[in-house]
């Protein structure tokens, strides 16, 4: 006989895929390790899905099982940051004159995250592109809020560092070639 929270995760497993893809390429920076990521992370929530308490947050114990993962992995094969860079053209394609302007947008913010250091890019994901609050990413993490604060604001800090040598190194506006 099936429990209630088993029921609960079986059901919602796929609605978190797209989410659990993108937490692994955030992680790894590469496709296919995100996706032996998401299907190991499938695999163990389905074998402990009677670990999980019915009524709380499917999403963060999938992400908690999958950064688990990961972090298991890089103990094992003792990799160190700055595995790869993900293809951004390759990942995103859209078609239509919006999407395309979209899409040349978010190429070039995910090669300028990609150069971040990877506690920053992951503490970035959590807290921005999925939504969790400062306090859900320190748990999370296991690390204190003030820290979650703090990569977040070296994070920003990069970012507009790079945004701002990338102008320094355009031509003037206004100025024709």
């Amino acid at each position: 006989m099936i429990e209630s929270g088993q029921l609960e995760v079986r059901a919602g497993l796929v609605n978190h895929l797209a989410r659990l893809w993108r937490y692994g390429l955030v992680l790894s920076g590469r496709r296919d390790v995100a996706e032996d990521l998401v299907q190991a992370t499938c695999v163990r929530a389905l074998e402990r899905a009677s670990q999980f308490t019915r009524g709380s947050r499917l999403d963060r114990w999938l992400f908690s099982i999958l950064r688990s993962i990961w972090l298991n992995e890089l103990r094992s094969r003792r990799i160190r940051q700055g595995g790869g860079v993900v293809d951004a053209e390759t990942t995103l394609s859209f078609e239509g004159a919006h999407e395309i302007e979209t899409n040349i947008l978010a190429q070039q913010v995910l090669r300028r995250v990609q150069l971040l250091p990877q506690a920053q890019r992951e503490t970035l994901f959590l807290a921005y592109v999925e939504g969790l609050s400062y306090r859900d990413t320190a748990e999370m993490l296991e690390v204190p809020i003030g820290t979650v604060m703090s990569r977040l604001a070296a994070a920003r800090e990069a970012l507009s560092r790079l945004n701002t040598s990338r102008e320094d190194a355009s031509p003037a506006r206004g100025q024709r070639r």
